[in-house]
């Protein structure tokens, strides 16, 4: 939890407008929410405009803004940057691919707020089995590794993996498009 209690900490100097504090955020993750970024947009120009915009926003509501952990709400910044990105250009085919969309010619011009996106695909994974839903939440929300999952719930690492496979089948199977290419930005990180 020493991880935790840092960030923490971190949170409460940048609330309290404290330079040092921001810079310590930025060094910890803005290479990581890059990376992230790189995986799917794949531009560099476009996702170091990302990672800045999302720090500029995190300082400039630093005092009005409620966060209660700070990784996982830096990575949602980052996909719903993306989403906003994918949704205010016209897709490429490098793109569709790279979202695991075979059907290039489909239509995906549909609009979806991202809010209503999320809530839909959240109740999706509300509806699998307890166990494989904790696990999943924890991968793909809370960005922890498999090892730290296994670790966390007593369980062996294949066992964390057989139920995120598990929840990925059912999720692809009950997911409309907009949705899968949604959830094809939750599943990298």
């Amino acid at each position: 939890m020493k991880n935790g209690t840092e960030d923490s900490k971190l949170l409460i100097g940048l609330q309290n407008s404290d330079n040092n504090s921001f810079r310590a955020i930025y060094d910890k993750y803005s290479e990581d929410l890059f990376s992230y970024a790189m995986k799917v947009i794949n531009n560099r120009t476009v996702c170091e405009d990302i990672i800045q915009d999302i720090f500029i926003a995190l300082w400039s509501k630093r005092e009005n803004t409620k966060i209660s952990a700070l990784k996982p709400y830096l990575f949602q910044a980052v996909k719903y940057q993306i989403f906003n990105h994918f949704r205010n250009t016209k897709f490429s085919n490098e793109d569709l691919t790279r979202l695991n969309i075979i059907d290039v010619s489909m239509n995906v011009s549909q609009k979806l707020e991202y809010s209503e996106l999320e809530t839909r695909i959240r109740n999706h994974v509300d509806k699998l089995p307890h166990r494989c839903r904790q696990i999943f939440v924890l991968s793909r929300y809370q960005h922890k590794s498999n090892k730290e999952i296994a670790k966390e719930l007593d369980i062996s690492v294949q066992a964390v993996k057989n139920q995120i496979s598990k929840a990925l089948a059912f999720l692809r199977s009950n997911l409309q498009l907009e949705e899968v290419v949604f959830l094809s930005l939750i599943l990298l990180h």
